[in-house]
């Protein structure tokens, strides 16, 4: 209609702003970027070129390298990462935790567990592990436990501290653990349910980076989850990432990958014990 203001549409993303950007994906958080990916980039930054006002692709990459370098690095990084978790994904892992891991931790000597869920996504899987360890606790099979959950998107730990989740997304959750671990609203006709207080209060959100040279998680843990994002990962960079985060396992504690990841051809100081689970020697 004449007169009606349209919302400006910049051009294209041209490959060589591409390339730029796809270079430093990769160089901060390991990521690859094939140039087949060049449209769900474009995609995902739309919304920051409205929020930081650029005109172009080409302006955003030249802001994103130059004066907003400080402040836009990490709204650019949120903007690309995937982050796609469910509650109790990959179920067989959380089996063999049950009835394999902890077992064998407690037999070691353990009853004060650390466990570190270390791409946390919105938090479906740190919060799936604090259920199984409270039912632990419950049955006085560990004394406690503490989980650290990190990830390198601060929109995606703002979800997961949140911890409000709609009804579907919580249907894996089992109803004898939904029962006690998952409230429910007082409006009926609400979709939206959050997770227990108790739950919340067992787990510690805090950025971390995997391309980090070495990981500040305090003492060593006992069980360390990075499943499905190795995939994303070249194959140095995947034995880079899986070395420092054996760093950072006690002997005797168990790896955790995803189903589709593989160590194979890796120096590392493990043995496999289940699929893609890994026990440190």
């Amino acid at each position: 209609m004449p007169g009606t203001a349209h919302a400006f549409e910049p051009e294209a993303l041209d490959l060589a702003t591409f390339n730029r950007m796809a270079e430093f994906i990769y160089r901060y958080s390991g990521i690859k970027m094939p140039s087949n990916k060049i449209t769900m980039l474009e995609g995902r930054l739309r919304r920051r070129l409205r929020a930081t006002g650029m005109k172009s692709f080409r302006d955003y990459c030249d802001y994103l390298f130059g004066e907003g370098a400080e402040r836009e690095h990490v709204y650019f990084i949120d903007a690309v990462t995937t982050n796609k978790t469910d509650f109790f994904r990959e179920p067989r892992h959380f089996e063999v935790m049950q009835n394999d891991v902890i077992p064998n931790l407690v037999a070691q000597g353990y009853s004060n567990l650390r466990i570190w869920s270390s791409a946390c996504s919105s938090g479906a899987e740190p919060y799936t592990i604090a259920m199984l360890l409270e039912e632990a606790v419950a049955a006085r099979q560990v004394d406690n436990y503490t989980i650290l959950a990190t990830d390198l998107s601060t929109e995606i730990l703002q979800q997961a501290q949140r911890a409000v989740y709609d009804a579907p997304f919580l249907a894996p959750v089992p109803p004898h653990l939904a029962a006690k671990y998952v409230m429910q609203p007082l409006d009926r006709h609400r979709i939206d349910r959050r997770i227990s207080p108790k739950l919340r209060s067992r787990v510690g959100f805090g950025r971390l980076n995997l391309m980090d040279h070495a990981y500040a998680v305090g003492d060593p843990m006992h069980m360390i989850f990075c499943r499905n994002v190795l995939i994303y990962f070249d194959k140095p960079t995947q034995q880079a990432v899986l070395s420092r985060l054996c760093d950072c396992l006690l002997t005797g504690g168990y790896l955790f990958i995803g189903h589709s990841e593989s160590i194979a051809g890796m120096n590392l100081p493990v043995r496999q014990v289940a699929n893609t689970v890994f026990v440190k020697a």
